[in-house]
């Protein structure tokens, strides 16, 4: 079966189209209107193999904050509602990217379990017109709305550009591993229990 997905959230802050295809070439259609955050997902896609599109409109006059956010829950919500039952992956990938004089490692298990470990230092307020701040919260909404225990950490690094691009790519590389079939699991979900979520079941 085909692992795509389309997901929409509209509210009075942003309105936001979204959709990824798992098995696709990384093919990216993304407009939010906040430049750099396009670049990084464009990152996202090419290096995870995933198609994506995601197109937003959001109340950019106030800040980025909105926007940013939002549009990580549709990128993660997009990714759990493609992945199904989560029967057969992989589930667990990591990845550790070098880009010049930065390195950074990226560890996740696509569990249905929702958590983030953020080990990340920046030291500008802005990349192009992007509050810095905000690139921990789009990676808090992708893992909420994803299901995904996801622990970045940038081992060492001076260029914030070059940091937060890792973290993508990083993201990127570890969610392509995690979310490949494994042709030796024969569709079995990859947990003793039986199934992917919370601690009560």
């Amino acid at each position: 079966m085909a692992r795509v997905a389309n997901v929409e959230r509209n509210t009075k802050e942003t309105r936001i189209k979204g959709r990824v295809d798992l098995d696709g070439s990384g093919a990216a259609d993304v407009k939010t209107g906040v430049g750099f955050l396009d670049h990084m997902l464009e990152q996202l896609a090419k290096h995870s193999l995933i198609d994506l599109m995601l197109h937003a409109k959001g109340d950019l006059h106030i800040d980025f904050h909105h926007t940013t956010e939002d549009c990580g829950y549709v990128v993660g919500a997009a990714v759990s509602e493609a992945l199904g039952d989560r029967a057969g992956i992989q589930r667990y990938g990591h990845a550790v990217i070098p880009f010049d004089e930065t390195l950074t490692r990226v560890a996740i298990d696509v569990s249905n379990r929702p958590y983030l470990v953020w080990k990340v230092v920046l030291t500008r307020p802005k990349l192009g017109d992007m509050d810095t701040e905000l690139f921990k919260e789009w990676f808090q909404a992708f893992a909420q709305s994803a299901g995904v225990t996801l622990h970045i950490e940038n081992v060492y690094g001076e260029n914030n550009h070059h940091i937060v691009e890792s973290c993508f790519k990083g993201l990127a590389r570890a969610l392509r591993q995690a979310v490949e079939i494994d042709p030796r699991r024969g569709g079995a979900v990859p947990s003793t229990k039986g199934t992917l979520g919370g601690s009560l079941e």
